[in-house]
């Protein structure tokens, strides 16, 4: 049985995601998910330099920027950012 991490997302990812496409934010939002429900058994893609500790996933041309928060009994899941891969990092 898969244990699925609650998820937290920051205002500016609220915001992000009222700004996309409605197919384009529903395909971030089951990716979301499917991220809460395997945690545990994917690989993390971390970033590197400035934001270091923060993780990506990629949703096609868009990146979903999260951080994780231990919690017991699982990680918490921070999502910060929502944005197209070509604006993301500045």
């Amino acid at each position: 049985m898969t244990t699925s991490h609650p998820v937290l997302v920051t205002k500016e990812a609220k915001a992000d995601l009222a700004k996309l496409d409605r197919a384009v934010a529903t395909r971030v939002v089951q990716r979301i998910r499917w991220l809460a429900e395997n945690l545990d058994t994917t690989t993390l893609l971390p970033l590197h330099g400035a934001w270091q500790g923060y993780y990506k996933l990629r949703v096609g041309d868009y990146r979903v920027i999260y951080r994780l928060e231990p919690q017991a009994p699982a990680a918490q899941i921070v999502i910060e950012y929502v944005r197209h891969r070509r604006e993301v990092y500045k």
